[in-house]
């Protein structure tokens, strides 16, 4: 009964709230899919951390090291891919010779930040929609309901007596604006600020990374 009432509401409503309810049921389904695959992602980017750093710190060779990574590819993790941009810039910079280790440092620190930079733009990609979709959807849903009670009253225009019977359906109709837009913003809101929460710990494990293998470096071409 409940669902046939619902229904009844939506199919009853004004073509401006049908409008604004098949917005809301929009975003609101391309917010849950980048929801899923945000969690995934941020799944899988903590596991390919995890390895890349058991394999690092058992101190291993890095040619090999470096090797591996080349051989996995995309597989190898953006822990993986800062790794070998600062490899690679701190091999040009031996073959080179007579270049300070403070130079060094400084050289593959930018190599590294530069990738770092790229793969937390990376995993940063569509927060921006679950923010935009949190803080607008109440305000549709808002404009929804706005349109959906002047409908209402201006109905009663036409009735000779106003009674509650007659005022209700059409409040009704409005108000499933409102929880609509609050359907599509919680969710929203409430993944942005978990997901935000573990970008900033895997940002900060990253940069801890890049530091330390910037040291390794600098402290090998001091040995040269």
């Amino acid at each position: 009964m409940q669902d046939a009432s619902l229904l009844s509401l939506v199919s009853g409503a004004s073509v401006a709230v049908k409008m604004v309810l098949g917005i809301l049921l929009g975003v609101s389904l391309l917010s849950w899919w980048q929801i899923f695959i945000k969690f995934f992602v941020l799944r899988q980017t903590r596991r390919r951390a995890d390895k890349f750093e058991q394999v690092f710190w058992q101190g291993g060779d890095m040619n090999q090291l470096a090797e591996r990574i080349a051989h996995e590819g995309e597989q190898s993790g953006e822990m993986g891919r800062i790794f070998t941009a600062g490899f690679r810039e701190y091999g040009k910079l031996k073959n080179q010779g007579g270049v300070e280790p403070s130079d060094v440092a400084d050289s593959t620190r930018r190599a590294m930040r530069a990738s770092f930079q790229r793969q937390l733009d990376a995993l940063e990609s569509n927060m921006s929609y679950l923010a935009t979709v949190g803080s607008v959807s109440p305000y549709v849903g808002l404009f929804g309901t706005v349109w959906g009670i002047m409908n209402a009253f201006r109905n009663l225009s036409n009735v000779g007596q106003a009674t509650l019977a007659n005022v209700a359906p059409g409040i009704a109709e409005a108000l499933v604006a409102t929880a609509m837009g609050l359907f599509a913003a919680i969710p929203a809101v409430v993944a942005y600020n978990h997901y935000a929460r573990d970008i900033d710990q895997l940002a900060n494990r990253f940069e801890s990374f890049l530091e330390e293998f910037a040291n390794i470096l600098q402290r090998q071409s001091i040995k040269r």
